[in-house]
């Protein structure tokens, strides 16, 4: 159980946030719904809009379980930090929800001091949860594996891809790219773009972030800016779902800073020679906001992004034949990088099993059926993909946001350890300087990004 006392709710935060907890207006029984009777209270990270569009998944789950009812309390904030400390206070205010939602951001975060393992669970309904786990590939779950022990099931997911603009290729002559093309042909194809491309062009969109941003590049070497490890344990799962899995792991394990590797050295360079050719978007501009007028009109020609932006393009117009998705291009490997969400059941919740039952609900078809009606996702469950983003509603090759996790089984989550808000704080800041200032200040700008990581780590 979580001590909470005064001491142990900013020790447990320990993030430099506490000024900003201490600011926050006390919260009471009345700032949470269902406060003081029998409630299975769900914490949603989002806005009170998003809180009403799971209405359905909440009617649902009332049709199934009659005896259980729910409330989604929605909770805003900058980052997963914020929103565990958020939590932190619900929590001392004696206002704690049963049920969270974390994405791989907050993760290990809530694994290592709030969420409750599934394991008892899990093993309790193994043949009742059998078919959830065939229709899921490992690689998702292991994201949600820490220290031996299961904390989160699936519900959502987006590795990250390559979109491009079919006029844009089109325009340059260039037919869709190989699934194992290579770097040197991506170089091609930006320069081809830009060729034939009348006034502004870019032939590369990308955002300074975690997703998308830097680490694609660093899986697609078989590297990252922190040296991945994993843990021991979770044979008791593998064996049970997924026996010809012998690889996977207890969890992932990021302990160390290791910017400085040759490996990270020639993804940087890679980004800094397309900033400075002009194939690539400076971070520095942003213009974000902007990506999806660019890149419809063909103003841009290839951006990163996942099964999230179909729906996106849609809603601005934008058809279907217009643009297609490919995977990002070998260098030392083709690993890509995903980023998850499901549910966490809270270690202080009295109302367990209640949660639980909401749990396999949501991973459930009809749950996810109902929590994605349209293709803002992709969908942990391989067989409820081709429902969302087939029959001319996605892309031509939408199977690649899918295929990224089958056919590269090496592909796993962004690098979110428990110090995950100061640890993508001490890359984001030193990417911009590494990769505009020529050649020879990518080492430097990664021996700032080594001491800040380290620093963001504990010294290590």
């Amino acid at each position: 159980m979580v001590d909470l006392t005064r001491r142990a709710l900013f020790g447990a935060i320990g993030l430099g946030i506490v000024g900003t907890v201490v600011s926050w207006p006390r919260l009471t029984g009345a700032d949470i719904p269902g406060r003081g009777k029998d409630v299975l209270t769900v914490a949603l990270f989002g806005t009170a809009q998003d809180a009403v569009a799971r209405q359905a998944l909440v009617d649902g789950f009332q049709r199934a379980h009659p005896g259980i009812e729910v409330r989604i309390v929605a909770i805003q904030g900058q980052d997963w930090s914020e929103y565990f400390a958020k939590i932190l206070t619900m929590i001392a205010a004696g206002t704690p929800p049963d049920v969270v939602t974390v994405a791989t951001e907050g993760a290990q975060l809530f694994a290592s001091r709030l969420a409750h393992p599934l394991d008892d669970f899990v093993r309790r309904d193994a043949s009742q949860m059998q078919e959830y786990f065939d229709d899921v590939n490992p690689a998702l779950i292991e994201a949600f594996m820490y220290q031996g022990s299961l904390f989160q099931m699936p519900d959502n997911f987006n590795a990250a891809n390559v979109f491009y603009s079919t006029q844009a290729m089109e325009r340059a002559g260039l037919e869709r790219p190989a699934d194992n093309w290579t770097l040197d042909e991506f170089f091609a194809t930006a320069r081809a773009m830009k060729k034939s491309a009348p006034g502004q062009f870019l032939p590369y969109f990308w955002n300074n972030r975690l997703w998308g941003g830097v680490v694609p590049w660093l899986y697609v070497n078989n590297t990252s800016f922190l040296r991945e490890e994993k843990a021991g344990g979770g044979d008791w799962f593998w064996n049970r779902f997924y026996p010809d899995q012998p690889a996977r792991s207890g969890g992932y394990v990021w302990q160390q800073a290791d910017a400085l590797n040759e490996s990270v050295e020639e993804s940087f360079s890679v980004l800094q020679s397309m900033v400075s050719e002009g194939l690539a978007a400076n971070p520095a501009q942003g213009g974000g906001n902007e990506l999806v007028s660019l890149f419809s009109t063909g103003a841009v020609g290839m951006t990163p992004a996942g099964g999230f932006w179909v729906s996106g393009l849609e809603e601005a117009g934008v058809a279907n034949d217009a643009y297609d998705v490919t995977y990002f291009p070998r260098m030392a490997g083709q690993r890509h990088q995903f980023g998850a969400g499901g549910y966490a059941i809270m270690e202080t919740s009295p109302r367990k099993d209640e949660a639980w039952e909401w749990l396999k609900y949501c991973v459930s078809v009809e749950g996810m059926t109902i929590a994605h009606p349209k293709p803002d996702s992709s969908l942990p469950r391989r067989s409820l993909n081709a429902e969302l983003y087939g029959a001319g509603v996605g892309p031509a090759h939408w199977e690649v946001f899918y295929d990224t996790l089958d056919r590269f089984p090496d592909t796993g989550p962004m690098p979110a350890p428990p110090q995950q808000a100061a640890v993508e704080s001490a890359l984001l800041k030193n990417v911009v300087s590494t990769i505009t200032n020529g050649p020879s200040g990518v080492r430097r700008g990664l021996e700032t990004m080594q001491r800040d990581l380290e620093i963001a780590l504990g010294g290590r």
